[in-house]
């Protein structure tokens, strides 16, 4: 089992910059070796993809709108993966929630993810 806790959200303008992190707890299995993965939602849109990394963070994978503007990163050490947002835009308005997977490479698909984080706000204004 996993308990996941995002921080790092705030307001912010647009074209600054903000690292979400994400901290880890797991029983059994230990959390390297879980796929983690950055989700965000906004109200009456379902929870998309942002970004993911693999279990020993050799492999990333980006949704087209985070592409060369968001970087994931994980430190095994510290039970926790980061997400850096950079260059934001309004448009990136969401609760990011990070996510772990059993599986050895993240999907894109929520379902595929069996822990959860709360969610933390960001906001960014124009």
């Amino acid at each position: 089992q996993v308990q996941l806790v995002e921080s790092g959200g705030g307001l912010v303008q647009a074209g600054d910059s903000v690292r979400l992190s994400c901290a880890a707890s797991a029983s059994g299995r230990t959390f390297n070796s879980y796929a983690m993965g950055w989700f965000r939602q906004t109200p009456g849109k379902e929870r998309e993809f942002v970004a993911g990394i693999s279990w020993s963070g050799s492999s990333t994978y980006y949704a087209d709108s985070a592409k060369g503007r968001f970087t994931i990163s994980r430190d095994n050490a510290k039970n926790t993966v980061y997400l850096q947002m950079n260059s934001l835009k309004p448009e990136d308005t969401a609760v990011y929630y990070c996510a772990a997977s059993e599986g050895v490479i993240p999907s894109t698909r929520g379902v595929s993810y069996r822990y959860w984080g709360q969610g933390t706000q960001v906001t960014v204004s124009s």
